[in-house]
């Protein structure tokens, strides 16, 4: 799709309004009218860059696949006359953010110690818009901070005198040998915060022997995904479409990849949570259409890139579709979200393979229940579970004694999201230095 018409960008520019819509991305120029209604992350964006080059935009957040996989032949219209470039057509957006540093001003990697260090870092390097999607939570931040807190709150019984020499840390996952008791938990956009976005993440989970888990709105497809860690071993995190034939084809292409071990039904998620950091960005660049001189206004129902992404989630979500994703994988079917007893207790009768105990990192409904207080909660209420299915637990490990307190309280494994993101920052290099960070000495003292 390389050869085409060719197209001045004065032709181009003609294509600039919501029912006559062109972009250029890398060189390739595309008619979006139809689908920008249809984009995930809503259409202002698009119209944004009506009759412009997108590429900047477009590759911050996308591969380059994406766009020729998600479109029709005939929407490509040609190639941009590069001849025919001028100053005007150079020009960026006014609101374009720029970073708060350079990427040559961030510390060197080997001064960064732990996850913490991996976050202020981002805090200061990255868009105003990447910091907010990443680092956003709900309305009052209660969940977010009690995620960590909670872990806090427990307390260790050592006990010495025991050989400690060598300790044997490998664990499997739905059959899946792991090195440790570790994944990375579904994250989207990781190309907002480096060009390899989840193919770095992907790398480095390769290199240590941990999973991880992809987004249904991740930068990269899971075909680029496995060709970027062709030995990896990865989850795929489900968000039901309203279109079930979407979901439908999704599951099957998720299922011809050896290398993806489990289905993981996104349950926690029906509508966006309300992330008012992240809200606070929508009336940034990407949230106006200049061409119509429209601006997006605060309004009652959130924003932000959060929202935009929500739309092709299902919110009728109910227990009889389990048996719909059932049909359309051989792989085992495990539930991402569960925060009460009440409803482990409906899943293990559901009979999923496994239950990963999560409140979305607080980004949902604020005031949910810390995952790790779900999981001692299921001691209590339905004790047989542990022996009937696999519990992982994320939302709010930062430390290694933090999953050894989860692994200690029952959970086959656990997850990190945000701190993984954050390591992107320093692409794959950076995923594996925060995995080699010490996570392991508690299971030593």
């Amino acid at each position: 799709m390389t050869e085409g018409k060719l197209l001045s960008v004065k032709e181009i520019g003609q294509h600039n309004s919501p029912s006559d819509c062109w972009i250029v991305v890398d060189g390739q120029v595309w008619d979006l009218t139809e689908f920008h209604q249809e984009h995930p992350g809503g259409p202002a964006i698009i119209l944004k860059y009506a009759g412009r080059d997108a590429s900047k935009a477009y590759n911050e957040a996308h591969s380059p696949s994406v766009i020729k996989k998600t479109l029709r032949q005939d929407q490509f219209k040609g190639v941009l006359d590069y001849s025919t470039i001028n100053s005007e057509w150079l020009k960026q957006p006014p609101t374009e953010n720029s970073r708060v540093m350079l990427d040559n001003e961030k510390p060197p990697l080997t001064t960064l110690i732990n996850a913490h260090d991996f976050e202020t870092v981002a805090s200061k390097t990255v868009s105003k818009k990447t910091w907010a999607f990443y680092s956003s939570a709900a309305t009052d931040l209660i969940t977010r901070d009690a995620n960590k807190s909670c872990f806090d709150r427990i307390w260790f019984r050592p006990r010495v005198m025991r050989n400690v020499r060598s300790i044997d840390m490998r664990t499997t996952v739905q059959g899946t040998d792991l090195s440790f008791p570790l994944f990375v938990s579904p994250a989207a956009m990781a190309r907002m915060i480096h060009p390899d976005g989840e193919c770095a993440i992907a790398r480095a989970c390769e290199s240590k022997g941990i999973m991880q888990g992809v987004s249904n709105n991740s930068s990269f497809s899971v075909e680029e995904l496995v060709q970027a860690a062709p030995n990896g071993s990865f989850f795929f995190q489900l968000y039901v479409n309203p279109n079930r034939e979407k979901s439908a084809e999704l599951l099957h292409q998720i299922s011809s990849l050896p290398q993806f071990k489990a289905v993981h039904i996104t349950v926690d998620a029906a509508w966006p949570g309300k992330r008012e950091a992240d809200e606070r960005v929508k009336a940034d660049e990407d949230m106006g259409v200049p061409m119509s001189n429209v601006k997006a206004k605060n309004d009652t129902k959130g924003g932000g890139i959060g929202r935009l992404m929500s739309g092709n989630i299902d919110p009728g979500l109910t227990w009889d579709d389990i048996a719909f994703v059932r049909k359309h994988t051989h792989l085992p079917v495990c539930l991402k979200g569960v925060m009460s007893a009440d409803d482990a207790i409906l899943a293990m009768e559901a009979g999923v393979d496994g239950l990963l105990l999560s409140n979305h990192g607080g980004r949902n409904l604020d005031t949910s229940p810390p995952s790790i207080i779900t999981l001692l909660e299921l001691h209590r209420r339905c004790p047989e579970i542990f022996d009937k299915m696999e519990i992982y637990v994320d939302s709010g490990i930062r430390r290694g004694t933090d999953i050894l307190k989860a692994i200690a309280l029952g959970a086959t494994a656990v997850g990190m999201g945000r701190s993984m993101l954050f390591a992107t920052n320093y692409g794959q290099e950076g995923v594996e230095h925060l995995i080699d960070s010490k996570f392991t000495l508690p299971f030593f003292l």
